[in-house]
């Protein structure tokens, strides 16, 4: 174990890329003109994320073929996905998002490195630099530039050596992670020549509020945001690449680290919490270990004589609601279907009390994510415009699947957000090696924290497993 260091070069500030050419790809066929309606939880996520899927050098497919029949895919799945063609904008009525469907388009650019893929270093850092992989629109402060403002560009990027990136920037009102994982799925089947491997569900009125609103449920975990027009609120993205004073590492856990923290975690823990579907999961463990490192790293600022042991700590993590509606959302559901299960414990107890019990709290933000729960929360933010907050905040990248896309060329070596969090936000991202034989996978953590704080939580990250 180890934190991961890029090796021999520190991470490059220009990846030497020149822009060839851009277009606007549009629907291959006529679409419909009409307004998309965007739930609560759709409302709230007007920013982009950006992500950089990296490919080797293939025989057959040259990066300017390759170029060339995304750009022809995008143009077909740009009718099945007419609202990524779109633009969001604001209904004068009611003041809430909305995506007129206007077939507008999408950007597609063709770019170059002078640098081979080897000479980048390494891809599961999530370097500034490759930004230079993307194109990075400025945020949407007024009206008429929200509603110019395309929610969907691609960035095809040859290196010397053959290899490239697929540098992709989604508005958040378009997708989730699931459900852009959906997507790639099926610009890989399109490319290929197949029909769509998913038919996509674009109703997202199926999250729409009840009339009248109820919240049944006190949402602690839910933060309102200032009385402002919604395009000029502050944003909710978790990315932040302006976190200067901060210090950031990528801290590795393997399988079998994980597979330790869940034997932990079973000490103590209810006989069936550890059967197959049971409290003690991967991400259950993961999550509590984290949240415990970070809380306890950063305790010499607490003082105990202060009260500082007693003060509550929450972690915020998202979970998926699709399954848990009632009836069920169709899988194939393209909006934001996630909202955040939180977990409460004071400093002391997570200095404390056994490791299951840190766990057990984790597991109960997923478990109280019932369909009137899920009710309440949406309803809440018919009444009340707000984001999720909390002190820790657990994004997790490690299971999409994004590397697991087959396109014809071959899957991705490896996929990764493009810029680092801030400091409230620990990034999840998946293992770049192959599955060890019947073990899973392990999993990177990037936190960034003060300096003074983070020696003692890399302390903690690796020689608390042998103490749980």
């Amino acid at each position: 174990m180890g934190t991961l260091q890029p090796p021999n070069l520190p991470p490059l500030k220009d990846l030497r890329v020149h822009h060839l050419a851009t277009t606007t790809v549009v629907p291959s066929e006529p679409t419909e003109p009409r307004s998309m309606f965007l739930s609560n939880i759709d409302q709230v996520l007007n920013f982009d994320v950006q992500t950089v899927h990296f490919f080797v050098a293939r025989e057959g497919y040259p990066p300017e073929a390759v170029a060339e029949k995304l750009e022809a895919a995008v143009g077909r799945l740009l009718v099945p996905y007419d609202f990524l063609a779109g633009r969001a904008r604001v209904n004068p009525e009611d003041g809430r998002f909305e995506i007129d469907c206007n077939g507008a388009g999408v950007g597609f650019t063709r770019a170059a490195s002078d640098l081979s893929l080897d000479e980048v270093g390494d891809l599961v850092y999530p370097n500034p630099a490759f930004r230079q992989l993307v194109v990075v629109q400025p945020e949407a402060v007024s009206l008429e530039y929200l509603e110019k403002r395309p929610l969907f560009r691609i960035q095809v990027t040859s290196f010397r050596c053959g290899a490239f990136a697929m540098g992709i920037s989604a508005s958040h009102l378009t997708f989730d992670g699931l459900s852009f994982k959906m997507f790639l799925d099926n610009l890989a089947a399109f490319v290929a020549g197949k029909p769509l491997a998913v038919v996509p569900c674009n109703d997202r009125r199926l999250l729409a509020a009840r009339s009248p609103p109820k919240v049944t449920f006190p949402h602690p975990d839910l933060q309102p945001l200032p009385d402002l027009p919604p395009v000029l609120e502050p944003q909710a993205s978790i990315l932040d690449p302006n976190a200067a004073h901060l210090q950031f590492k990528l801290l590795h856990l393997r399988s079998r680290d994980i597979a330790t923290l869940k034997e932990k975690a079973k000490r103590g823990a209810p006989a069936d919490a550890a059967s197959p579907g049971g409290t003690i999961t991967g991400f259950n463990v993961v999550t509590a270990h984290v949240w415990r490192c970070k809380v306890l790293a950063a305790a010499e600022d607490d003082h105990e004589d202060d009260g500082g042991g007693e003060r509550p700590s929450t972690v915020i993590y998202a979970v998926d609601i699709r399954s848990r509606m009632r009836p069920p959302l169709p899988k194939s559901y393209t909006g934001n279907a996630v909202l955040t299960g939180y977990g409460t414990a004071t400093r002391g107890e997570l200095r404390d009390a056994p490791f299951f019990r840190v766990v057990e709290a984790v597991r109960e933000g997923s478990t109280r994510l019932t369909d009137e729960y899920a009710r309440s929360a949406i309803d809440w933010g018919q009444l009340h415009r707000g984001v999720p907050h909390g002190d820790v905040l657990v994004s997790s990248w490690w299971r999409l699947g994004f590397a697991e896309v087959d396109f014809p060329w071959g899957r991705p070596i490896y996929c990764v957000p493009v810029v680092i969090p801030n400091g409230d936000i620990v990034v999840l991202l998946p293992d770049k090696e192959p599955n060890p034989a019947g073990t899973g996978t392990g999993v990177y953590a990037l936190v960034g924290m003060p300096s003074k704080h983070m020696e003692k939580f890399e302390s903690l990250f690796y020689n608390s497993i042998s103490n749980y």
